[in-house]
């Protein structure tokens, strides 16, 4: 969850809402995250996200930044955005998360912004109350699981009625730790992660974090595309076959999630813009070109890192 700075405003139009939203859908290709729920609010948002990999705090540090970049040329505005840095907490699976997704969803009914959810179009709750089709790069599954019969959309609005006699419980366990689950759950993650270091922040334990090697991926991965990064670099112009070599790297460096666009462009010689430019044309190529796409897919199967 994150404020803006001093209460103010982080959403100033429907145009800033769907800005954001894309960003979302960019956070979970780049960084490897799962979204399962989510609620805009005027001055603060929720997401309830899985992490695959330790990296929470790059993924949200690039989302708070790039909103506010283009959120401020946008709106002719400057300065800090939000209230320094998002406050999270670690949540177990099955009915935590379920009970956590009804109280993040009923966020516009507490606020008095509408009567009924379902006049509320800036979450994710029409996409688990009804049949909504969910963009794809949001995840309801894990949240349906618990969910009995046959009609999960109707089970999950009986939970979020259900779980308003239950808000103040729920929030009292979530403002006052960093751990959302059962007294077993808590004492698990706290010996196996924190041990006598009660300031560490558990999602980003720097024992779960993994080494990585930008010039040892680079190596692997042009040995494998028969690609020379130095020679292309040096050359004014490259052929088309090399440029798309060289646009799944950039790719693939800009996937992982953790340089920056500069320091991806040191690599080809390109500048910071450049590699903006080069991401988005990729991007778009391979949702439409099946043959680039399994070569990408192919040069990911091969890479480890």
């Amino acid at each position: 969850m994150s404020r803006g700075n001093g209460g103010q405003t982080i959403y100033c139009s429907d145009k800033d809402r769907v800005l954001f939203l894309s960003l979302l859908e960019e956070v979970t290709k780049r960084f490897n995250i799962e979204i399962h729920a989510y609620v805009l609010m005027s001055n603060h948002y929720h997401l309830l996200v899985r992490t695959l990999e330790a990296n929470l705090s790059k993924a949200m540090q690039w989302l708070g930044t790039t909103y506010t970049r283009r959120f401020n040329i946008s709106n002719h505005m400057g300065g800090h955005l939000f209230q320094g840095r998002f406050k999270s907490i670690i949540v177990q699976n099955d009915a935590y998360l379920l009970r956590l997704s009804c109280y993040i969803h009923r966020n516009p009914l507490r606020a008095g912004i509408v009567e009924r959810l379902a006049d509320y179009q800036w979450s994710s709750y029409l996409y688990y109350a009804y049949k909504s089709k969910p963009p794809n790069w949001l995840k309801i599954q894990c949240i349906f699981a618990p969910l009995s019969g046959d009609d999960k959309h109707k089970a999950y609005r009986t939970e979020v009625q259900y779980y308003s006699d239950e808000k103040k419980r729920i929030w009292e366990d979530v403002k006052h730790g960093l751990i959302y689950g059962s007294e077993n759950f808590i004492a698990e993650i706290k010996e196996r992660f924190l041990g006598d270091n009660k300031n560490v922040e558990l999602p980003q334990h720097n024992s779960m974090l993994r080494e990585f090697d930008p010039e040892e991926l680079l190596d692997k991965a042009s040995a494998i595309l028969e690609f020379q990064i130095e020679s292309a670099r040096r050359s004014k112009k490259i052929s088309p076959l090399d440029k798309d070599h060289r646009d799944l790297l950039v790719y693939l460096l800009w996937q992982f999630g953790r340089l920056s666009n500069h320091s991806i462009g040191e690599y080809f010689g390109l500048t910071y813009s450049a590699v903006s430019r080069r991401v988005k044309i990729i991007v778009d190529r391979l949702s439409t070109d099946s043959e680039l796409l399994q070569k990408y897919e192919s040069l990911k199967s091969q890479i480890k890192v």
